[in-house]
């Protein structure tokens, strides 16, 4: 007969010990080396705008992706297409080009599209015309962020809600609880157990895909360390210190959210 598989002991971190050991030797370098140093202090002044982009574009495309996600489970077929519709579509595009679509063609057609809808409160002295740059790069890149994974999310949303036993939702219903509680007190609790790890792989691949938004010339840590290898033509000291400073926030953040993961699965285990 065959053996039952033995669940293995997970083993010791030694990767973060090593990564840990680099970390320290490298904060050690630029605390040691003034040109370090420079260049550190240049391209730090942008981590407050990558954490700003990346933060702010999470949450408006976490909100959006349950909304579609909740569109491709409806009952109505025009929902579900419209949903099925928007995931394909925003998916098969690469990032990089979305985000020159939308800061390019979106925002004027979308500046367009609001000063006809305003018009005549615009003719009644309420509303001044919008102008294209009135909108602002920073923004543009937000937009696109939050739509192009948004897309990614909705799907993460719609299998953490369909992996939900329907037996519990039915019991519910037999209680009585309205549609909207069923959700919020039955379905979302779980779901959220289930796709808390590839919602957090999400943000951490955001916070590196919130690099493209330096063509715009947003100033966050990419375009900051491009103004200052430009000018000093230091591009393997700038760029080591670019690749150091997203691998502490890339890393730290795994691990926060695999801390957190592993503490609700604790916090839900019925053995204890």
């Amino acid at each position: 007969m065959p053996q039952p598989l033995k669940l293995q002991k997970p083993d010791f971190p030694w990767w973060l010990v090593a990564a840990g050991l680099l970390a320290a030797a490298a904060a050690l370098s630029i605390a040691e080396s003034d040109l370090y140093s420079q260049v550190f202090a240049t391209v730090a002044k942008g981590i407050g705008i990558t954490i700003f982009v990346t933060t702010v574009a999470f949450v408006l495309a976490s909100a959006i992706g349950l909304g579609i996600a909740l569109m491709a489970l409806s009952g109505s077929r025009l929902l579900r297409q419209a949903a099925r519709f928007y995931v394909e579509i925003i998916r098969g595009i690469p990032m990089l080009v979305l985000l020159f679509w939308i800061a390019f063609a979106g925002a004027p057609a979308l500046v367009a599209a609001w000063n006809f809808l305003t018009l005549p409160l615009q003719h009644a002295g309420f509303f001044e015309p919008l102008l294209v740059r009135d909108v602002s790069l920073l923004w543009r890149a937000i937009i696109a962020l939050t739509v192009g994974y948004s897309a990614f999310i909705a799907e993460v949303f719609r299998a953490g809600i369909q992996a939900v036993d329907q037996g519990q939702v039915e019991a519910a219903k037999a209680l009585g609880l309205t549609p909207f509680q069923r959700f919020r007190l039955i379905v979302l609790p779980q779901a959220i157990r289930t796709i808390l790890p590839p919602l957090g792989n999400d943000f951490v691949a955001m916070v590196k895909d919130s690099s493209l938004v330096s063509v715009l010339g947003v100033a966050d840590i990419t375009q900051m360390a491009k103004i200052y290898a430009s000018g000093s033509f230091r591009f393997f000291e700038t760029y080591s210190i670019v690749a150091y400073i997203y691998l502490i926030l890339t890393v730290g953040l795994s691990i926060a959210l695999r801390a957190l993961e592993k503490r609700m699965r604790r916090g839900h285990d019925p053995a204890r």
